[in-house]
């Protein structure tokens, strides 16, 4: 099983980070045109009293040695189930893949703190898991390598974003 922490600083208000994080046309830009999914859908989003819940599904881009990719398939997919705790401040995610579910695992909280009035900071902890024998350690390391690369362009993107679609 292999932790990771990434922390990265977003030039905006905690507000306004989570209003750009849950943002339909900025994930939908994000997966799609910066992270070259193949396919990102939000199939449901649903919010009470600050309360949010949403589930999506995506083919992501995945560059991986050929052995992980002939154990994952052609079609691999995954379906993320989130979470988020307007009183703690934190997202909590599942995500579940379409091949080897009862193999794999991968999920974590993404939570938010203030450096001053126009930055916070985003901390993610993921906890990846391959339980497959003789190979999944290999899943562990290049699920690792890919989900830095992803978090650390996605920090990069939502700043330049921030940049570009100010407050009204």
């Amino acid at each position: 099983m292999r932790k990771l922490t990434l922390t990265h600083d977003i030039n905006c208000s905690e507000i306004r980070f989570w209003d750009v994080f849950f943002d339909r046309a900025f994930n939908t830009t994000l997966f799609r045109d910066e992270l070259q999914f193949p396919a990102y859908d939000i199939v449901t989003f649903s919010e009470l009293d600050g309360a949010i819940k949403r589930v999506v599904r995506a083919i992501p881009k995945m560059e991986m040695p050929k052995a992980v990719m002939k154990l994952l398939g052609d079609s691999f997919s995954y379906e993320e189930h989130g979470s988020f705790n307007p009183t703690s401040k934190v997202w909590s995610f599942k995500m579940t893949p379409s091949t080897l579910a009862s193999k794999l695992r991968n999920e974590g909280t993404v939570r938010s703190e203030p450096i001053d009035d126009n930055r916070c900071r985003r901390i993610t902890t993921i906890e990846l898991e391959a339980k497959i024998f003789g190979v999944g350690g290999l899943i562990e390391s290049s699920s690792e390598i890919e989900m830095r690369n992803g978090w650390n362009h996605s920090a990069k993107f939502m700043n330049q974003w921030l940049t570009d679609h100010p407050e009204s």
